[in-house]
């Protein structure tokens, strides 16, 4: 009968027990429970073979990022053949995906079902005092800087940070545009107590609430105003209406300060409608960034819908054509399957203007194709290394094509003639963004010596300017002012130059006495002369 060994990972290192006998079939009852949560019974369950701690947080780190993928690293390889016994054993494991790894790499049969999550419970509830020197408090420190730091990890090198924001922002945008039709409904319905011919005029939100804003008691509405109601409503007919409304209408009067609020509460839904804008503005831009091929065949807005729906990007490149097809029409699949009836032909995909552009009879078999093709595309923007559109331009053809069959039976292009044309297009394109980046750096390189040369002239030419200030006044005090044919007497630093000099030629004549002495060679007379030419300086 083989062995048990259970691996177990914890915050502060890799542990293995051996497991020396425990029931499976009453692995439930209370008896057993209790054997597994008291520490001195347990201790005759399992025995402890090895512990091998981690170095430091990031050793820790990177080990437990690599059981969390599945990976067998050097450091746990080694430790399970330095602990194991080579004769016939089963490794219990939490993790399938480890077990799958050790399995590969090891040879070693793994094990997470039976005995083990109970075993590992067991363990996990006593470990601090099955270590030697590991305390409960030391243990939940380990844990918790561990976690931290895996979770910070998680957050800051999370693949899909890009999808996230396309997902926030799709899903503000639906939010937004039932609050603002709710809160425009709520100023009609208010303003119309004061007003109420405005509404017929007037059928658009963010024009009404504008109107509101602007007009405010209708008595003082005039034929000044026209000209503002023309700017926004761009029709000079309807202002003209309204002006010719106010004067006739059949609201009633209306406080200065109920006006007020009506006023604040339209400043309110303008200031939505126009953020709205902003937002669906900065959705195309990152849908473009992250999501070119896409946003270029299906759109938008009905792109970043399926990416919200999928999750990612990367699971919506692992959806096949069938599942995108009928992505967001689950409930009508499930109930079709449930009932035998006709399963959904279409789910978020309807709102592209491919469908509606469709006769009824192809609106099945243009939404399959265009499925299709949006998984292609969806594909290229999640593994593609530069990002560019022009596969979605020719997959948006495509389709235009396809439509024009169903309509006319003119023949579309194959498609491989079709992708051998966006392949050529495409290397052209990351030919020339590949040259534009290379001409960016040489710009930047170049900024960046011209920079620094401009820095090191300025140093030498601050390096240099107290030098020549020096050499001038040696100029200046070389020269010997004669004042009505009287020599001046001499300065004080030119004494000190002067007697520099003569040190400076005693130096070299005590040097070239001690050559002189080493070659052999007696000048007492050139030596007489120095010491003469000195003195005489000296006086």
């Amino acid at each position: 009968m083989s062995n048990l060994y259970v691996l177990y990972e914890h915050a502060a290192g890799y542990a293995l027990f051996k497991v020396r006998e425990f029931e499976e079939a009453g692995a439930f009852l209370p008896q057993v429970e209790q054997s597994v949560t008291d520490l001195s019974k347990f201790n005759s369950v399992v025995k402890l073979m090895g512990f091998s701690p981690f170095k430091s947080a990031a050793h820790a780190l990177e080990n437990m990022n690599a059981v969390s993928e599945g990976v067998l690293t050097d450091d746990l390889r080694l430790f399970l053949e330095t602990n194991l016994p080579k004769d016939d054993v089963i490794l219990g494991v939490i993790e399938p995906k480890l077990g799958a790894a050790i399995n590969e790499m090891v040879n070693i049969n793994c094990q997470h079902t039976g005995v083990v999550p109970e075993v590992v419970r067991g363990i996990r509830c006593h470990f601090a005092s099955m270590i030697k020197g590991f305390t409960p408090q030391s243990a939940s420190v380990a844990q918790l800087g561990l976690g931290h730091s895996y979770s910070r990890a998680k957050v800051k090198f999370n693949v899909h940070r890009a999808d996230n924001m396309i997902i926030q922002s799709i899903a503000l945008l639906d939010q937004l545009d039932k609050d603002i039709n709710t809160f425009a409904m709520r100023i009609r319905e208010w303003y119309s107590y004061h007003f109420p011919e405005l509404v017929k005029i007037v059928p658009d939100n963010y024009a009404y609430a504008r109107c509101a804003q602007m007009i405010g008691d209708r008595k003082q509405l005039t034929a000044e105003k026209i000209p503002e109601l023309e700017e926004f409503l761009m029709d000079s007919s309807r202002a003209v209406a309204i002006v010719d409304a106010a004067k006739m209408s059949m609201g009633m009067d209306i406080s200065p300060i109920d006006l007020i609020n009506i006023e604040r509460f339209a400043k309110r839904v303008i200031g939505l409608a126009e953020y709205r804008l902003e937002l669906a503005e900065y959705l195309k831009s990152k849908m473009h960034q992250v999501a070119p091929n896409l946003a270029t065949l299906i759109g938008e807005q009905v792109g970043a819908r399926l990416i919200s729906h999928a999750g990612s990007l990367t699971n919506l490149a692992k959806y096949p054509a069938s599942t995108v097809q009928i992505l967001g029409a689950e409930k009508a699949l499930f109930r079709a399957l449930k009932t035998r009836g006709n399963t959904p032909k279409y789910g978020l995909i309807f709102h592209s203007t491919f469908i509606g552009r469709a006769g009824a009879k192809n609106k099945g078999r243009i939404s399959r194709y265009l499925a299709n093709k949006c998984s292609i595309a969806t594909r290229i923007d999640c593994f593609n290394e530069a990002q560019t559109d022009v596969f979605g331009k020719a997959l948006r053809d495509q389709v235009e094509e396809r439509l024009k069959f169903y309509e006319d039976g003119e023949l579309p292009r194959k498609n491989v003639d079709v992708m051998c044309e966006a392949v050529k297009e495409a290397e052209e394109v990351f030919k020339s963004l590949s040259k534009k980046k290379k001409k960016k750096k040489k710009r930047e390189s170049e900024a960046g010596l011209n920079g620094t040369l401009e820095t090191t002239h300025d140093e030498s030419v601050a390096a240099e300017t107290p030098g020549k200030k020096k050499k001038k006044l040696e100029m200046e005090g070389e020269e010997e002012p004669v004042e009505n044919g009287v020599e001046a007497e001499e300065t004080p630093g030119k004494k000190k130059k002067k007697k520099k000099r003569v040190e400076e030629a005693d130096e070299s004549n005590i040097a070239d006495e001690s050559m002189q002495q080493e070659m052999g060679v007696d000048e007492p007379v050139k030596k007489k002369k120095k010491k003469k030419k000195s003195a005489e300086n000296e006086d």
